[in-house]
């Protein structure tokens, strides 16, 4: 068993097995000296790109990169490769014989992809989470969410849930808007601006809610 793992045609994804194991160790390791990898990668690596190349935006928000913990989003990409390679060798193995790595590789990565986005899509219903780290947060101005944590006020902030453009949810730090009347949980309301990673939010009518929707 173990030689087959140490095959040259299953190389890449039995070292993408291997990361996982590491990273893995080192996040429980770090949680044991009372800090955890997985948050310090979520604050150090930011993907707002509020002017950077939109199809790069795109592509990250699709895979839902914000929607999980940044380490989380990692050990499923290296698993679901890791997984989709071998499977993908021994059932070439069985028909004719195992493919070149580099076709077997890029197979790999096209079964893993839309995995990956089905994956973290219902991990991130499991995981509560406080803001998002990945999305551009220029591009959820606009977008009609809900107060989940409240009330809104000019005061400390609240949370609003709110969907991007490719439907994953991202929960963000909100206050309403000057001289606005407090906006309690429950409350659709309006993304209007983005200061320092503080959303302003002014309450959203039945109008422009049921407009944003039809819309999307």
């Amino acid at each position: 068993m173990l030689d087959h793992f140490f095959l040259p045609e299953v190389r890449p994804f039995a070292i993408a097995a291997v990361m996982i194991v590491i990273v893995g160790g080192v996040e429980a390791l770090s949680m044991l000296i009372g800090m955890s990898l997985s948050d310090a990668l979520g604050h150090a690596v930011g993907f707002d790109h509020g002017h950077g190349d939109s199809s790069f935006v795109n592509a990250i928000s699709w895979l839902n990169v914000g929607g999980v913990p940044l380490l989380i989003f990692i050990l499923l990409a290296l698993g679901l490769f890791s997984m989709a390679g071998f499977l993908i060798q021994d059932a070439a193995r069985l028909i004719a014989g195992p493919l070149p790595v580099v076709v077997a590789a890029t197979a790999a990565i096209a079964v893993s992809v839309p995995a990956l986005r089905a994956s973290t899509r219902q991990v991130a219903r499991l995981i509560p989470q406080d803001e998002t780290y990945a999305v551009s947060l220029s591009d959820l101005i606009g977008r009609v969410g809900e107060v989940v944590i409240g009330p809104l006020d000019q005061g400390l902030p609240g949370r609003v849930r709110v969907k991007d453009i490719h439907d994953n949810w991202h929960t963000v730090n909100a206050s309403a808007a000057p001289d606005s009347q407090p906006l309690p949980k429950g409350t659709k309301v309006l993304l209007v601006d983005c200061r320092d990673r503080l959303f302003i939010a002014i309450a959203a009518t039945d109008e422009i809610a049921a407009l944003k929707n039809s819309q999307d």
